[in-house]
């Protein structure tokens, strides 16, 4: 017995020192390919290996492991440190800061939370289209806020609106009978019929935000109410008093905080009806699978749309076909496409194939449980108040950012960079970074400019918060707490691994071996990188996926004899679609969190999702996407490489 609890115990300290063990092991094992075969293509070969292990396995973390290239690269000899340090910062980067100052300014001013509740408004309180209204606006945010940055911010707002449809459902009628659902840890739900007050369920149930007030001294936390437990949460309330309200109901908002609680029992999920556990489960589905469905639409909308676009034209740089319009171009019907199927799938499955019921816009259907609804979304609107100063110079930003990233050069028609005698100078992040650069200029507050005598001679109080009238929109503190760091140090370690592939010949190496393959058709190699992409990113994160994947691909295509992006560009799209577990991606995790679904519920809805979105994108590179990339011809620009690599 004391031999089998000594073998216990090993086991686990091994199994607690994995990482480590992972991190000594992996290099110590591969050492031998770089010694017994001393070229360039071994060495790169052995720091891809390693690194992608790493990557993989999140031994690591992701940007500590995309360091590995840049040293290991000069000490084998592959690349020197100068030429690895230059791939780490690209123009992509510059792109990637720009677009997350208008980020901040949004989230900063509420504009994002303004769109979010407009847009459910319209859509109403029916299931079906508040799940659709919900999913418009998710699709919209994400197209230009990070998809765990657009998730973390709907989801707060669609939790409050299905409290409310579970507090106002015991006035109702027409519902069914009342139970409570309590999901088990091992995947069963116990069902009960029980009885209970409204007024003390509201209470139990009404969804509490935090925010972080900075003082001079210590940072203490302000909650806008008291409430009890919610989620398996403990929401923590101070007594320090709420910072005043501004025009638009904007609070110095920081960061939301969240202690877990020191309970260990899991808190009870109470659901009025099943086909209120059916909503909960469809309206937070939606809202991940369309934070996704956005990431997809512009380049920026998501990091491996960066990766793909920089990784691209570095190594097609005479190519000159990818940039914001032609992407969105492309992207866009596929979105339209997959946002409509998607809301389908998710209906059928959660709520039923009958429409009429759940999508009818006619006040005489509607419930008192929707009526109450869509007045708590109008209480949550009304208390922004008027749009405000900051909210209508980042609607303008916003869209005088759009409009200069589509007219810069959208092919049908010279643009505006034709001004110009240098051509090529002139890039998407130029326009984000001059729009992002005045947003540290302009001031928060309406500008007075001229002051009557008496409103001059003000107390001390008042003219201190007068200095600060020239306050920026936004601030580098603002601009620090959303930069994710994390990401750029990442894809310059996929530019840097990528250009070791190429100096070193690995990649002409790898073609070689791929030549048993030029039989089949191109849409079948397609297909089945997309199948493989969307298979490996349920594991891995997509960042590290479509790094490892992006140089074989290409490798593969020029072997092939095939356009490049005739298979970049649906591996590239295909990599987000890991959407079946909860360590899928941050979205899925925050979604999750939540209690409402369990993981059975988001393997078989994501499975959906994800056999929409092979299909869809399939379907878009063999129609559209064939005239507008010119994708049925081998390019001059991916021949000549070719030609110079196997020279």
């Amino acid at each position: 017995m004391k031999l089998e609890s000594d073998r216990m115990a090993l086991l686990k300290k091994l199994w607690k020192a994995r990482k480590l063990l992972l991190v000594v092991l992996i290099p110590l094992s591969l050492l031998p390919l770089p010694l017994i075969h001393p070229t360039s293509e071994a060495s790169c070969a052995y720091v891809l290996i390693v690194t992608a292990v790493y990557w993989v396995s999140e031994a690591v973390p992701l940007g500590v492991a995309a360091l590995v290239p840049a040293f290991l690269y000069p000490l084998f000899g592959v690349l020197k440190s100068s030429e690895v340090a230059a791939e780490y910062f690209k123009d992509t980067t510059l792109l990637l800061i720009g677009v997350i100052c208008l980020a901040t300014s949004i989230e900063k001013w509420n504009l994002h939370k303004r769109i979010a509740l407009r847009m459910v408004m319209i859509a109403g309180a029916k299931p079906g289209m508040l799940v659709l209204g919900f999913m418009c606006c998710t699709v919209f945010l994400s197209m230009w806020l990070s998809n765990t940055s657009t998730t973390a911010m709907v989801m707060p707002i669609a939790e409050a609106v299905l409290q409310q449809l579970i507090t106002t459902g015991i006035g109702d009628g027409d519902e069914e009978e009342a139970i409570s659902s309590v999901p088990t840890s091992d995947g069963d739900t116990q069902d009960e019929n029980y009885d209970l007050d409204k007024e003390e369920n509201f209470n139990k149930n009404q969804l509490e935000i935090l925010f972080l007030k900075e003082n001079d001294s210590k940072s203490e936390l302000i909650t806008l109410a008291n409430f009890e437990d919610m989620n398996g949460l403990t929401m923590k309330v101070s007594a320090s008093s709420i910072g005043k309200r501004q025009n638009n109901g904007y609070l110095p908002q920081r960061e939301i905080c969240i202690v877990e609680s020191q309970n260990n029992q899991k808190p009870e999920l109470q659901y009025l009806t099943k086909n209120d556990h059916m909503i909960c489960k469809c309206l937070s589905l939606s809202i991940t699978y369309a934070a996704t469905i956005g990431g997809l639409i512009t380049i920026t909308g998501t990091s491996t749309n960066l990766i793909f676009a920089e990784q691209f034209n570095s190594r097609y740089p005479e190519a000159q076909v990818i940039n914001f319009g032609t992407w969105f171009v492309f992207s866009f019907p596929i979105a339209l496409i997959m946002l409509f199927l998607t809301w389908i799938w998710l209906h059928c499955l959660f709520l039923g194939c009958n429409f009429r019921e759940t999508c009818s816009l006619s006040k005489k259907r509607k419930t008192k449980r929707e009526e109450m609804s869509e007045k708590r979304i109008q209480e949550e609107y009304e208390k922004l108040g008027p749009v405000s100063y900051p909210e209508l110079v980042t609607g303008i930003f916003f869209v005088l950012m759009t409009l200069l990233w589509f007219t810069r050069e959208p092919g049908f028609v010279p643009g505006w960079t034709a001004l110009f005698e240098k051509k090529g100078y002139r890039t998407d992040a130029t326009v984000s970074l001059l729009l992002a650069f005045l947003l540290f200029l302009i001031p928060s507050k309406f500008p007075r400019l001229f002051q009557a005598g008496k409103e001059k001679a003000e107390s001390s109080a008042e003219n201190e918060k007068e200095s600060d009238a020239l306050a920026p929109m936004i601030t580098w503190k603002d601009f620090q707490k959303l930069m994710p760091w994390e990401i750029v140090i990442l894809v310059g370690g996929g530019y840097a691994l990528a250009a070791g592939c190429k100096v070193s010949g690995l990649s002409v190496w790898i073609g070689k071996q791929m030549e048993p393959m030029t039989d089949l058709p191109p849409w079948t190699v397609t297909l089945l990188a997309c199948l493989l992409v969307s298979a490996v990113t349920e594991f891995a994160s997509n960042p590290a996926t479509i790094t490892v994947f992006l140089p074989i691909l290409s490798t593969l295509s020029e072997t092939l004899q095939i356009n490049p992006l005739y298979t970049l560009i649906p591996a590239t799209m295909c990599v987000s679609f890991g959407v079946m577990l909860p360590v899928g991606n941050p979205p899925n995790a925050i979604v999750f969190s939540y209690k409402h679904l369990q993981i059975s519920d988001m393997v078989k809805a994501g499975f959906g999702v994800n056999l929409i979105g092979v299909v869809v994108v399939m379907l878009a590179i063999m129609t559209w996407g064939e005239p507008l990339f010119q994708l049925s011809e081998f390019p001059d620009w991916a021949m000549t490489l070719n030609a110079t690599d196997s020279s």
